[in-house]
């Protein structure tokens, strides 16, 4: 075991050109007391989980060995997008009701100024930094979605890595491996677990993954070598939290912490106590008493490192269009291209019938938060023409007789033929006109999915029109430029000053 007291910070492992090779070391009964084992050279063609004797060593060596040059270029690309998208939604949040009061918790707690809140003037320690940024990021549902899972990865992730990279002075090559490696561990942690089984005991799947996508991005930049990967793991599986009962938060300042603000924090902790020395469990992933089987009825361990280094899943999660829940997403980009195409006004519509899979249509039928109302979000978009930030955030507009009226007229229907496991989050919108025509319209994949994805522009648009509000056109232009060109930053610190507000 590594001596107590002594940092697990060392050379990284070794990374042959075109392709990946991990200095895997086997685990034994305990930790080696006088340094680490060398094992053999484990391949990504490995990584097929098989061997279940070793998850927590082939995923600890496969996190202290990452390299910014063995990135494929298209990776590299989908993880800028979103870093700038989940800053987006960190930076409008902030002045959302959850952002608020995460500000007023920052305020009162103070501490170590090594980490920045963005949109304030305020420098707190790394852990409460990414506590504060992480409720930003999901102080509405503006942030991305993986739809296997129904995780929410950028918005724990990214605040965990903006938090260590500002502490440790890291690069903006090395935030992008942090970030990459925090998706991965985010979504396979749900993908072995089984998010439908983490459902069914009650528990939440976006917060009991968010603890380890923080820990990945965060135990990267502290550079920990393998051993000291085993042990962030160990402490962030022992804060793995998060129960069901989020879905009666009506004003979204609990969910915000239980999606992402607790997660984040959770991270950084782990990693930060890793960095100083802590020491733990060696084997948290496949030894007695696992995380995986004390989180899961059923889990698949093989899913937590499965072609590791060949699939990215930063590259598969759905950047939103729009500033609404993920469920409402399909149905209204139906809708607006059905109100386009027939140039549809309210005084034309008779009634109209949405249609979602049945788990989205329990999430987003008439809830008390307007960006999570499907019945509202389409009543608005009728009486628009579009649906605006502001818009889907008016809780005044809900009250509004006009808007309720048209609500009246929304009926969403739970369809099990919609449960379909390649397009989890569609949507069909029917449109009944008062002259006896109907028109309708299915939508497969929302835009910004994987299948349908959103190209640069159209990201950078999202990003300015959230950003500009709050920061102003020209701070707006720079931020985007910067991470455009991320990876030839030679510190994140170049952002803080740019982020202030």
């Amino acid at each position: 075991m590594a001596a107590r007291g002594c940092r697990h910070v060392g050379q990284r492992g070794i990374f042959a050109s075109g392709h990946l090779r991990l200095q895997a070391t086997p685990t034994p009964a305990v930790a080696p007391r006088h340094g680490r084992r060398r094992g053999p050279v484990l391949t990504t063609g490995d990584t097929t989980g098989k061997n279940m004797e070793n998850i927590t060593g082939v995923l600890a060596a496969y996190m202290a060995n990452a390299r910014f040059e063995h990135l494929p270029e298209h990776v590299v690309q989908h993880t800028k997008f979103r870093v700038l998208d989940t800053l987006a939604a960190m930076i409008s949040g902030s002045r959302l009701k959850a952002g608020v009061e995460a500000i007023r918790y920052a305020r009162a707690q103070g501490g170590t100024q090594e980490s920045s809140i963005v949109a304030t003037d305020l420098m707190t320690s790394a852990s409460n930094a990414a506590l504060v940024n992480g409720m930003f990021a999901h102080a509405d549902e503006t942030d991305d979605f993986e739809p296997t899972t129904k995780a929410h990865p950028g918005s724990h992730v990214v605040p965990a890595a903006l938090a260590m990279a500002q502490r440790k002075n890291s690069s903006g090559s090395d935030m992008i491996v942090a970030v990459a490696l925090g998706y991965d561990l985010c979504c396979r942690f749900l993908l072995a677990l089984g998010p439908d089984l983490v459902r069914g005991s009650h528990r939440s799947a976006e917060g009991t993954s968010s603890t380890m996508g923080a820990v990945g991005a965060a135990a990267y930049l502290a550079k920990l070598d393998e051993a000291g990967m085993r042990y962030a793991l160990s402490y962030a599986s022992q804060q793995v939290s998060g129960i069901w009962s989020w879905v009666r938060d009506a004003d979204h300042v609990e969910k915000a912490f239980d999606f992402a603000g607790m997660g984040a924090r959770n991270g950084v902790t782990a990693a930060i106590m890793a960095e100083l020395g802590f020491t733990g469990v060696w084997d948290v992933l496949d030894g007695e008493h696992n995380a995986l089987i004390a989180l899961s009825s059923n889990p698949v361990p093989s899913e937590m490192i499965k072609q590791l280094g060949e699939r990215y899943l930063v590259t598969e999660t759905s950047i939103k269009p729009f500033s609404v829940g993920y469920p409402i997403q399909a149905p209204l980009s139906a809708f607006l291209d059905l109100l386009r195409t027939h140039r549809l006004t309210p005084d034309m519509v008779e009634s109209i019938k949405v249609r979602l899979p049945a788990d989205g249509a329990r999430i987003v039928n008439n809830r008390a938060m307007p960006d999570v109302n499907c019945q509202y979000v389409i009543a608005v978009a009728l009486i628009d023409g579009a649906v605006t930030f502001e818009s889907s955030h008016s809780h005044d507009r809900m009250k509004d007789p006009l808007v309720k009226q048209i609500m009246g007229k929304i009926e969403l229907l739970a369809d099990p033929a919609l449960m379909i496991p390649e397009a989890p989050r569609s949507g069909h919108v029917e449109i009944f006109l008062k002259d006896g025509r109907s028109v309708n319209q299915f939508v497969r994949h929302a835009p910004g999915t994987k299948e349908n994805p959103m190209d640069a522009a159209q990201v950078n648009e999202k990003a300015a029109s959230l950003i500009g509000p709050i920061l102003g056109p020209s701070r707006t232009e720079t931020l985007i430029t910067l991470i455009g060109s991320l990876e030839k930053m030679k510190s994140v610190q170049e952002l803080r000053e740019l982020l202030q507000g």
